[in-house]
């Protein structure tokens, strides 16, 4: 991945979720959080490794210009002429980073049916992003848009074809710039060209996916149509039979309940019935609580169903990257999920994987196994300037 040159002016990133804003400065690292938005009792905002509460901040117009103010505590916002802003979907259209409209705006308006928990967020943050940094030039980055590689076989759903054609209902993919700057990075680190090999990467956080990136190009991925596709995840519920919402519907529970029941109260805390924190969940299966120890139990063995079957969408594995909050810091989740995968030429060393490595597969083991943090940020910093350059004459 290429850093921006020195004497080039900061990239703005930024993050909005439906409560939350994150804002970075790239190069320089000076980061913003703000958490809580919404919430009358007030916000919480986090910079330069202290927190603080800064009173109820009613929306993310609010939020961007308390963050923005904080941010300028540590560099000038004066300088800020490039802005790239994370958007989780961006249906079949938008499959590369785009300078931002009013007409692309519109467009990303009528994909928020198809992300709804996300892209409304996202589309605040623009809308707060460009009234406060008007002269800016402001770059969408897209989730959807490493997975747009996806061949047909992967990306269909066994339905009524019209569903497609007039819906687009198929399969997505997200979190992919998180897959395509790791497997990126491990290619870096192992000294090869990325489009020489077969990486299976695992974002594991509280959200959770998996990428078979063969030569450079993402062929397969767990989420799909939604996020809530897939691994088990925090409070998401991943794969289940169709059949148990049909049931469901019938027997009273409401699509609001369901949505909830699906995205909020699934996965690992549904599970455990403790918290979607697997450091707690841990902590009482260490203490014989039978739930959380199945909960892990449940979490580890999708995973390695996830890495055979990406490893035979390849036709093989040469490489298994973990990532995100999970798979970067729990050492005794990356040896559940490796737990009999030796068929695969798979075998972590055990020093290494409890000191998170970076490398942590044996030295002599056909796959190499790593831990590499991801940077998405960074990513979209990159990609907003090349965008940003293919657009600006010289």
């Amino acid at each position: 991945m290429q850093s921006a040159p020195s004497n080039e002016p900061p990239t703005l990133v930024v993050n909005a979720g439906s409560s939350s804003l994150k804002m970075r400065s790239i190069p320089g690292d000076h980061a913003v959080t703000i958490e809580r938005i919404g919430d009358p009792s007030g916000a919480h905002l986090r910079s330069d490794g202290r927190t603080r509460d800064v009173g109820p901040l009613e929306d993310v117009h609010a939020a961007f210009r308390v963050a923005l103010d904080a941010l300028g505590e540590q560099v000038d916002t004066h300088d800020v002429h490039l802005v790239g802003h994370r958007i989780v979907h961006g249906g079949e259209r938008y499959t590369e980073p785009v300078i931002l409209d009013d007409e692309v705006l519109a467009d990303l308006d009528a994909l928020a049916p198809l992300a709804p928990l996300h892209n409304p967020a996202n589309l605040a943050g623009i809308r707060a992003a460009r009234t406060a940094l008007p002269h800016a030039t402001h770059v969408a980055v897209f989730d959807t848009a490493f997975h747009a590689t996806l061949p047909q076989r992967a990306y269909l759903y066994a339905l009524p074809h019209e569903l497609y054609w007039d819906y687009g209902i198929r399969r997505y993919g997200f979190h992919g710039t998180s897959h395509d700057v790791v497997s990126d990075r491990l290619a870096q680190q192992l000294g090869r060209p990325r489009a020489s090999m077969r990486i299976v990467t695992l974002h594991l956080g509280n959200g959770a996916s998996a990428a078979a990136v063969d030569h450079g190009v993402s062929v397969d991925t767990t989420m799909g149509f939604t996020p809530m596709e897939g691994l088990v995840m925090g409070t998401r519920s991943g794969d289940v039979d169709p059949g148990i919402l049909l049931h469901l519907l019938r027997s009273g529970v409401t699509l609001e309940e369901l949505d909830a029941l699906l995205n909020r109260k699934s996965g690992i805390l549904g599970l455990s019935g403790r918290s979607n924190d697997l450091r707690d969940v841990w902590a009482a299966a260490d203490e014989g609580d039978a739930r959380a120890a199945a909960a892990l139990d449940v979490y580890a063995y999708r995973i390695r169903k996830t890495v055979a079957s990406m490893a035979a969408a390849m036709g093989g594995i040469d490489a298994l990257v973990f990532t995100g909050g999970v798979g970067e810091n729990d050492a005794r989740m990356r040896a559940a999920a490796c737990e009999s995968l030796g068929f695969l030429g798979i075998h972590l060393d055990p020093t290494a994987n409890a000191s998170h490595g970076p490398r942590i597969g044996r030295g002599d083991a056909p796959v190499e196994t790593w831990v590499i943090p991801t940077d998405e940020e960074a990513r979209i910093a990159e990609l907003a300037r090349a965008t940003h350059r293919e657009r600006t004459p010289s």
